[in-house]
């Protein structure tokens, strides 16, 4: 499309980059002698009415916001393709700077922080949720000033019904998703707020809250698990660094800081070296609440993540090519594979693919995807060192489990010790809390022992078994069969059967049945 000109005024030049909906251009405005970013709907997409309409109703959202904080639209077109007009920003994002590995100076965090709160008030009392807060929708000028960019998938408080389940809806970078949203429910200016305090946390600590092999794992960990304090990472942190990520990380949306105002006004207070004094509501989850949760994330995400990239809403993807298998190869081997589609890099610690190999890819090999659609590949930049968390001992193992996964560990195995604590609650860890190991290294837990009953699985679909194992207390170990008898994807037999008992932290072994 370079050299084209849209509405006989913008003429496009290179494009400056590309996404999930839309193509991004530098473009000259003739009439007013100004350079602009002018974002085009992809020609693929612009057939869909839903996708039109989306498009729309973004710049509408846009343009309805001036505040300096956020990214100015101009103007809107449709011919020959529907685009936004927008202010041309020169920087750079935000993942850009946290992605050279490096923790960003506590004064430029709170600053950058500072900057998203505030952006956040204004189009919050405007009425506009933004719902896909996220490094790379954060500007950086070159003047140091912050913007929020990409309100894509912002939606008026008004119009709060749908949620991430819907068709084509999609949300955000599962590192940065909310629990509500993981979970499919609706996703009001909360969301905003636990979006922001993942970030803050990236830019404290030099790694999100979460992590885990797939955004599925770390969407699973919004809704249940236990996310490491920044001062156990990084010592020497203002006390209130704490109790301000506490509060917007809180899994419940009403434990939450109720408006980016009142965030704001904790930040300053630790900017100016005051005490933080907003209180830390903690209620319990029951264990039904957790494991319903988790499996609706699975699904949630699932759409979310996935079937973004390739799933039309009348389910016609058969005649789609399948994406090859590409981790664990070199980014040039990789991005040679897949010429077809839009790749994006990202880079990650990984323990277990070497420096510089793909450690990960979404869509996941073998999905059927159009060509031209979105690719995102992980590079891995090694193993990296992190720090067992201090407060593992009498925590339950499934808090365990995600308290470890948080900051890039694994249970390597549990020793059940009889204990006249509840059982599973963790006794000892080895090695030491507080210790610095290689990230994605192992963890032994000793736990108090007890004998649960292992779930009946036979039929359940293979990541809803998983989900349930995990949270009643069990490993998994995994192994392919074939049954023709019985669906692809779900259980066809385990060890030890269902309605057994089993040491609790031991492994249950499921099959799942793969076509030959």
């Amino acid at each position: 499309m370079i050299n084209s000109l849209l509405g006989d005024r913008y003429k496009l030049g290179e494009m400056i980059g590309t996404g999930g909906m839309a193509d991004v251009y530098i473009a000259d405005d003739t009439r007013l002698a100004r350079q602009v970013a002018v974002k085009v709907l992809r020609s693929d997409l612009a057939r869909d009415p839903s996708f039109v309409a989306r498009f729309r109703k973004e710049a509408l959202a846009a343009a309805a916001l001036n505040h300096p904080g956020i990214v100015a639209v101009y103007d809107s077109g449709e011919v020959p393709e529907p685009y936004i007009v927008m202010e041309l920003i020169s920087g750079h994002t935000l993942r850009e700077l946290i992605h050279k590995g490096e923790r960003v100076p506590l004064k430029r965090a709170l600053e950058i922080g500072e900057g998203i709160l505030a952006a956040l008030e204004y189009s919050h009392h405007s009425g506009i949720v933004h719902r896909d807060i996220k490094p790379a929708n954060i500007m950086i000028t070159d003047n140091g000033d912050v913007k929020v960019m990409d309100f894509g998938i912002a939606r008026a408080l008004a119009d709060l019904g749908a949620t991430l389940t819907s068709t084509w809806n999609v949300v955000g970078t599962a590192q940065y998703l909310s629990p509500e949203q993981a979970l499919g429910e609706i996703a009001d200016l909360r969301s905003d707020i636990y979006s922001t305090g993942c970030l803050l946390y990236e830019m404290l600590t030099g790694k999100p809250p979460f992590t885990g092999e797939t955004p599925v794992s770390i969407a699973y960990q919004h809704v249940s698990g236990v996310v490491a304090t920044p001062s156990s990472i990084v010592p020497g942190l203002p006390a209130g660094i704490d109790t301000l990520l506490a509060v917007a990380l809180a899994k419940n949306p009403d434990e939450r800081y109720q408006s980016a105002g009142l965030m704001l006004d904790d930040l300053y207070k630790i900017q100016a070296g005051q005490v933080v004094t907003t209180k830390v509501v903690k209620q319990p989850v029951s264990r039904r609440k957790v494991l319903i949760g988790a499996i609706s994330t699975i699904v949630a995400v699932g759409v979310a993540i996935g079937g973004v990239f390739l799933t039309r809403p009348d389910g016609a993807t058969t005649n789609l090519p399948q994406l090859p298998n590409v981790v664990g190869l070199t980014q040039a081997e990789a991005q040679a594979l897949l010429s077809d589609y839009v790749v994006t890099i990202s880079r990650a610690f990984d323990g277990r693919i070497p420096k510089d190999r793909v450690a990960s890819q979404i869509p996941l090999a073998t999905t059927r995807v159009q060509k031209g659609s979105g690719v995102v590949l992980t590079i891995s930049d090694g193993p990296g060192n992190t720090v067992v968390p201090i407060d593992l001992v009498g925590m339950s193992l499934i808090d365990a489990r995600g308290s470890l996964a948080a900051v890039g560990l694994l249970v390597s195995s549990t020793e059940a010790v009889p204990s006249d604590q509840p059982q599973g609650t963790v006794l000892k860890v080895t090695p030491e809390p507080g210790s610095t190991i290689t990230a994605g290294s192992g963890v032994v837990l000793q736990i108090a022992s007890g004998e649960i009953t292992v779930p009946s699985l036979i039929g359940t679909d293979a990541l809803q078994a998983k989900t349930i194992l995990v949270q009643e207390g069990f490993f998994v170990r995994e192994v392919e069969g074939y049954d023709a008898n019985q669906p692809i994807g779900v259980v066809i037999r385990q060890a030890p059967d269902g309605g057994t008992t089993q040491t609790i932290g031991k492994s249950v072994t499921i099959t799942i049945n793969k076509a030959p």
